[in-house]
C-alpha cells in the first residue's frame, strides 16, 4: 500500500548498494526531504532531471534534500556500472540508492514499480505530498512551493 500523507519517511536500508555517499532516515530529518524513485530505461525521469536540477537550485538553499533511488525496471539495470555511468551523464550527485531488490521500493510502498516515483517530506519525517509518472512534477511543484512559500 502506498504511503499516505502524514506518513512517516521509511527506514532507507535494503539498498543494494550507494553512491555518492551513503545516508539514513535520521540523518536527513531535521530539513525537508525529496526522494526520487527513477531507472535507467525511464525517458520520462531523464526528461525530469533538468527539473529537479532547478527545484535543488531553488529549494536546496533553504535545506532541502534530495535523494536519488535507482530501481531497475529490467534484468540489464542491476548493473551498477551502467548507473554509474548514467549518474555521470546526468550530472546526479545527489545521495543514490541502488535498489536492485525494490526493498526500498517496498517500504515506500511503489508496488507497481511506477518510475519516477517523487516523495516529498517536511522536516519531521512525514510526507506532505507524492507523485508518480507523466504529471508528477507538476504534483511537486505545487507542493514544495507551499513547503518553501519564502521561495
Amino acid at each position: 500500500m502506498p504511503l499516505r500523507t502524514g506518513s512517516p519517511l521509511p527506514e532507507l536500508t535494503g539498498a543494494t548498494d550507494w553512491r555518492n555517499g551513503a545516508v539514513s532516515r535520521e540523518s536527513l530529518l531535521g530539513s525537508p526531504i525529496l526522494i526520487h524513485f527513477w531507472s535507467l530505461s525511464c525517458y520520462i525521469c531523464k526528461n525530469n532531471l533538468p527539473r529537479l536540477k532547478e527545484w535543488k537550485e531553488m529549494y536546496g538553499p533553504q535545506g532541502l534534500k534530495v535523494i536519488a533511488v535507482h530501481m531497475p525496471r529490467e534484468e540489464d539495470e542491476t548493473d551498477v556500472t551502467k548507473v554509474e555511468a548514467a549518474l555521470e551523464q546526468f550530472s546526479i550527485t545527489d545521495p543514490c540508492a541502488i535498489d536492485n531488490e525494490h526493498k526500498l521500493s517496498d517500504a515506500f510502498g511503489n508496488d507497481q514499480a511506477w518510475v519516477p516515483y517523487y516523495f516529498l517530506f517536511d522536516a519531521d519525517g512525514n510526507l506532505k505530498s507524492r507523485g508518480a509518472g507523466q504529471a508528477a512534477a507538476d504534483v511537486l511543484q505545487g507542493a514544495l512551493a507551499r513547503l518553501f512559500p519564502e521561495a
